[in-house]
């Protein structure tokens, strides 16, 4: 048994950097058993298979990896290589290495591009521009007074609903009560 998998890994790692694939499939095939839902044992024995040009099945293991850990990008990245290269020269062998995520995906494309909406119309004359721009009068009442708001009728010359509003926040937020009413002194000076 293993004591220690990070030296373990290591190990097989070096052989496979150094060229020694079969040694590397060696060591990893007598714990096949103990770490099948690891990403990295898998990686490993699809680099070994790789060296070895065993692609079909490195392929495989290479799609274990990707289950195990979505988001890691080198067994992804692996995966499309050896999909390109199996497809460039053996395309007898791209159907061992159909994905059926990526299937699925492109059938979701294409039904997407003969998409049609549904067409509706309108059935009232838009606002006008005129209509758009009328000022409405000090007694509407405004439905979510905010500061945001007065500052802005402030800005603008609306002096008489700027402190309108500053008098529903009076109302609203009491804890500051002193700051909107020297809002609204200043306002009434301008008045």
């Amino acid at each position: 048994m293993i004591t220690n998998p990070h030296l373990f890994f290591a190990e097989v790692s070096l052989d496979i950097s150094r060229r020694e694939f079969q040694s590397g499939l060696e060591k990893l095939e007598i714990y096949a058993d103990h770490f099948t839902s690891s990403y990295l044992f898998n990686l490993l024995y699809a680099k070994a298979l790789l060296g070895l040009n065993r692609r079909a099945l490195a392929g495989n293991y290479l799609r274990k990896c990707c289950a195990i850990a979505p988001a890691n990008q080198v067994a992804w990245r692996e995966l499309a290589t050896i999909q390109v290269s199996v497809s460039d020269k053996e395309p007898s062998v791209d159907a061992v290495l159909f994905d059926p995520v990526m299937d699925e995906l492109e059938q979701l494309s294409a039904a997407l591009m003969n998409f049609e909406p549904i067409k509706t119309s309108e059935t009232a004359d838009p606002t006008s521009i005129i209509e758009q721009k009328k000022p409405f009068s000090d007694d509407t009442a405004i439905a979510v007074p905010t500061e945001t708001l007065a500052t802005l009728f402030s800005d603008q010359g609306a002096y008489k609903k700027a402190i309108k509003i500053y008098t529903h926040l009076i109302q609203l937020k009491p804890q500051n009560a002193a700051h909107y009413q020297e809002e609204i002194d200043v306002l009434l000076d301008r008045l």
